[in-house]
């Protein structure tokens, strides 16, 4: 049997580094390979640590510049949606088109039959076709970021930490010297929490506007629409009797709409742009469980399909649903697909639970 070669993704973090001596010790050929995404200190520091990495485990390096790459389908996503009064999913564009995209294809291009990542999911292949299931360790599972593959891709991708848990992985390269990540990973890696604001602020114009209550009277001003999200109660800028949250954003009017606790709860979504791991939407309605961001919960839920969109109605609300996160459906442990939340529905009587879906 020839011997298969794998080429991994090193961020220079544990997960990644550990993956690549899994493979290695199964009997793949190797290839490191860092992306290089982003001019910054953290940047540099985490390709020095992947090549050392390579050093460790005596494997090739290469560093694949997406720079360019990543701006266009990253970057500038990020700054439109929240432009749009959005909340956008970067980690899930970047897999989408730069992880499972150009990297894929750059490590295809060198010879590789594999692409491998720290990711903790799993694949399984069943009869004639690839399940992405979630990891064993659920409380470091990352299914949720994946649902945009499809069966080609899956055929070409390997996720060897998945069958870990994190304690494990941590054990493995202890005992094997492999280091760990100098300092803690960036929620978003092209920008701190630091800069946030300043950030947004460099890319396009921000124009202040009104806040305002449910019934349309104004509480105060805002900074401009994209510092804003669905559930905030912080920064607000306001002084009132009673907590209040941001409950909608309405770009077209250039204002931020605050409620109370209770109206933040919804009981139906909307959702866009839906993709299918088995490259087909499923018979509907069906019944299948839900996460409307990654640290949410699943919860129970029932979908109807009806042109390009998906309408979810929830057995119980659920709390801050954001348009622009992802909506991610999951039968038991495996990934069925998911989409773009676009909008959501507040809490109703079941009676009109019907007229709802079918609005989708």
């Amino acid at each position: 049997m020839p011997v298969m070669t794998a080429a991994v993704a090193l961020s220079g973090g544990v997960d990644s580094s550990v993956a690549a001596l899994l493979l290695r010790e199964s009997g793949y050929r190797i290839i490191g390979i860092y992306m290089r995404l982003w001019d910054s200190e953290h940047s540099l520091q985490q390709q020095n640590q992947a090549e050392h990495v390579c050093h460790i485990l005596n494997i090739p390096f290469h560093i694949a510049d997406l720079h360019p790459e990543f701006e266009h389908h990253v970057v500038n996503y990020f700054y439109q949606e929240y432009q749009q009064g959005r909340t956008p999913n970067p980690c899930i564009a970047c897999n989408q088109y730069i992880k499972f995209g150009f990297l894929l294809q750059k490590a295809l291009s060198l010879g590789a039959d594999y692409l491998a990542t720290g990711h903790y999911a799993r694949i399984e292949h069943s009869e004639d076709s690839y399940l992405l299931l979630k990891a064993e360790d659920n409380s470091k599972d990352q299914s949720y970021f994946l649902y945009t593959l499809n069966q080609e891709k899956l055929r070409h991708i390997l996720f060897p930490v998945g069958s870990y848990t994190r304690a494990m992985v941590n054990q493995i390269a202890k005992q094997e010297g492999l280091p760990p990540l100098s300092r803690p990973s960036q929620d978003i890696c092209f920008i701190s929490h630091k800069n946030y604001h300043s950030f947004l602020s460099q890319h396009f114009s921000i124009t202040p506007g009104d806040i305002t209550d449910t019934r349309g009277r104004i509480l105060g001003h805002h900074r401009g629409i994209a510092f804003y999200t669905i559930g905030q109660r912080h920064g607000l800028g306001l002084s009132c009797g009673k907590p209040l949250y941001v409950i909608r954003i309405e770009p077209e009017h250039n204002r931020v709409v605050l409620g109370s606790e209770n109206e933040l709860y919804s009981q139906g979504v909307i959702a866009r742009d839906l993709k299918w791991i088995g490259g087909e939407a499923p018979p509907e309605p069906i019944a299948a469980t839900a996460k409307i961001r990654y640290k949410s919960k699943e919860a129970a839920a029932t979908l109807s399909l009806e042109e390009g969109y998906a309408g979810i109605w929830f057995s119980q609300p659920q709390r801050a649903v954001t348009p622009g996160q992802a909506i991610v459906f999951y039968k038991g442990n495996e990934v069925l697909g998911g989409g773009t939340i676009e909008s959501s529905q507040p809490m109703t009587l079941d009676n009109e639970k019907k007229e709802y879906i079918t609005a989708a």
